[in-house]
């Protein structure tokens, strides 16, 4: 399975245009989107950002970020494209997905507890599945800030450190691009669509991660 894995987008138009032209024509099984795609707007702007993107026939999977507005969650379910605590399936991959973020100093749209993350998880991965989070796992490159602290889910590393699933796709923190291991699980930030960054995904016996640049 071959696919494009994009995060934080946060409103911008162009970037996601851009990326349309480059993948034109190409051959994916899949795009998935770990959320950010708009900066605390509504579904009016996720639906335009995302519109270029659909438009190219590519199956996607996305889920909300904590700066997405309130309706944006419905639009992805509008869509037929929502993960957000639910398991779907393309190409025969399963794929749990998790919006929002753990808890932030900041107060922002969309928040859960370490709790809420981990009962996503438990109610609805199957043995295989790919991870599909906005927030990333705590102790890894993908959660680190810029002063070094580590920010990500304590709840989703203790799974990915039970479970080992093979593929954990997440975004969140900026400065976190990069590709990680837990085990056997490797963990990928593509690092921010507005930044002009995404990632291409082979998910075959070994998983083989592009970092790419628009």
């Amino acid at each position: 399975m071959r696919f494009v894995a994009i995060t934080d987008i946060h409103g911008n138009s162009k970037r996601a245009r851009q990326l349309a032209e480059i993948l034109r024509g190409e051959e994916f099984e899949a795009l998935l989107v770990a959320g950010d795609i708009t900066h605390f707007s509504g579904s009016d702007k996720a639906r335009e950002v995302l519109e270029p993107l659909l438009e190219l026939g590519i199956p996607m999977v996305a889920v909300h970020g904590n700066c997405d507005g309130r309706d944006v969650p419905e639009l992805l379910t509008e869509l037929g494209i929502n993960a957000h605590n639910r398991r779907v399936e393309i190409g025969g991959v399963g794929i749990v997905g998790i919006g929002g973020s753990n808890i932030t100093p900041f107060h922002t749209v969309w928040e859960l507890t370490e709790e809420e993350i981990g009962g996503i998880l438990e109610r609805n991965y199957r043995e295989g599945d790919v991870i599909l989070s906005h927030v990333p796992p705590h102790g890894t490159i993908a959660d680190r800030v810029h002063f070094g602290r580590h920010v990500g889910s304590r709840a989703l590393r203790d799974f990915i450190d039970e479970k080992q699933p093979p593929l954990v796709i997440c975004g969140h923190i900026h400065e976190g691009r990069g590709i990680d291991r837990i085990g056997k699980t490797v963990v990928v930030n593509p690092g921010p669509l507005f930044r002009k960054y995404y990632a291409v995904i082979e998910l075959e016996e070994e998983i083989n991660v592009e970092l790419k640049k628009l």
